[in-house]
């Protein structure tokens, strides 16, 4: 691929506006005056994950972290593949560890892990395509997995006044309801819920189609009583109303008509926190982390958890049996005989 627009239109239309869709980026200026510069070939890698249809998001995550690499690149006069070794890659990856946000701050482990991650699996398929002889990332030491933090959750007070921000008598109102009673009642990510169809909720069997989740997975989950009673009164009085055209099959419609764009949601979700007086973070996966520790207290199985959440590895769900382990505690202090000190 050698077009003008490059690695800015692969991953798809950006959104600048209510769920709306805008042009593609302008050209990124980065060097394609042959097929074999470092940004043609990322052009076509990045054309060939979206022949073996990788979601969106992935397809996005790696347009960011390769820009990020063939910025530095290019600052540095790297415009070929042939020319990257295992010390140049070290150089960006001690580059990385020092950048600092438009905030001032530094990017965390894992986004360091998920960019350095990008360019392993980019110089690979170099390797695999016979662009390169030997992979400069192979031997890539990644920095150390941060221990992850325990994640927030909302009690029941704080999800009461947050379900309690929507105006339900307003057809925005009542959608945005029924998203924050749906991302509740099913942990489902922000992605997985902008990205149903009309036909993947199912009133009749009280089901939900998750048909591309993290990694391309579909799941099935299911419907409870709440939830349902929200999503019928969606289908009934708001959608619609916000329907502006039958192709669109997109099952939460923006105020434009149109499917939501996840970043809008995400911050979204976030000011409607904040405007209840909450300022756990987290936004939409405050909403996903309180769905799985609620059901972990309530006697749910692990592997019903990881079922749910869409997690492909089981000691990723086993964090919330650290999370419920404060409820057991708080339990037992109040309830055995022998939790409270007594004096001798």
């Amino acid at each position: 691929m050698s077009g003008k627009k490059g690695i800015g239109n692969v991953a798809g239309m950006r959104t600048r506006r209510k769920g709306g869709k805008t042009a593609p980026e302008e050209g990124d200026g980065f060097d394609r005056s042959s097929g074999f510069t470092l940004a043609s070939q990322a052009d076509a890698w990045l054309g060939r994950m979206a022949e073996r249809n990788y979601s969106e998001t992935s397809l996005s995550a790696a347009k960011w972290a390769l820009k990020m690499f063939l910025s530095w690149a290019q600052e540095r006069s790297l415009s070929t593949p042939e020319v990257i070794t295992k010390p140049i890659l070290e150089s960006y990856q001690s580059w990385l560890y020092r950048y600092q946000k438009a905030d001032g701050q530094p990017l965390s482990v894992r986004t360091q892990r998920a960019r350095l991650g990008t360019l392993q699996r980019f110089f690979s398929w170099l390797c695999k395509s016979g662009q390169l002889l030997a992979n400069p990332a192979a031997d890539l030491e990644l920095p150390r997995k941060a221990y992850p933090a325990l994640p927030k959750v909302l009690n029941g007070e704080e999800l009461r006044r947050l379900m309690g921000q929507p105006d339900v008598t307003d057809p925005l109102g009542l959608r945005d309801r029924t998203i924050l009673e749906l991302l509740y009642a099913t942990g489902m990510r922000r992605s997985e819920l902008v990205g149903l169809d009309l036909g993947d909720v199912d009133l009749t069997t009280a089901s939900v189609h998750v048909r591309k989740g993290k990694g391309g997975k579909g799941r099935l989950l299911p419907l409870g009583a709440g939830a349902l009673r929200w999503l019928q009164a969606y289908l009934d009085k708001s959608r619609p109303a916000l329907s502006i055209s039958a192709a669109e099959r997109a099952f939460f419609l923006s105020g434009y008509g149109e499917r939501f764009n996840p970043n809008y949601l995400g911050n979204w979700v976030a000011k409607t926190l904040k405007a209840a007086g909450i300022e756990k973070k987290g936004a939409c996966h405050l909403l996903r982390h309180s769905c799985a520790t609620h059901m972990m207290e309530n006697g749910a199985d692990l592997r019903c958890i990881q079922q749910l959440l869409g997690h492909a590895r089981l000691d990723t769900t086993e964090i919330y049996t650290e999370v419920s382990i404060r409820h057991l505690r708080e339990v037992y202090n109040q309830t055995h005989p022998n939790a409270q000190a007594k004096g001798t």
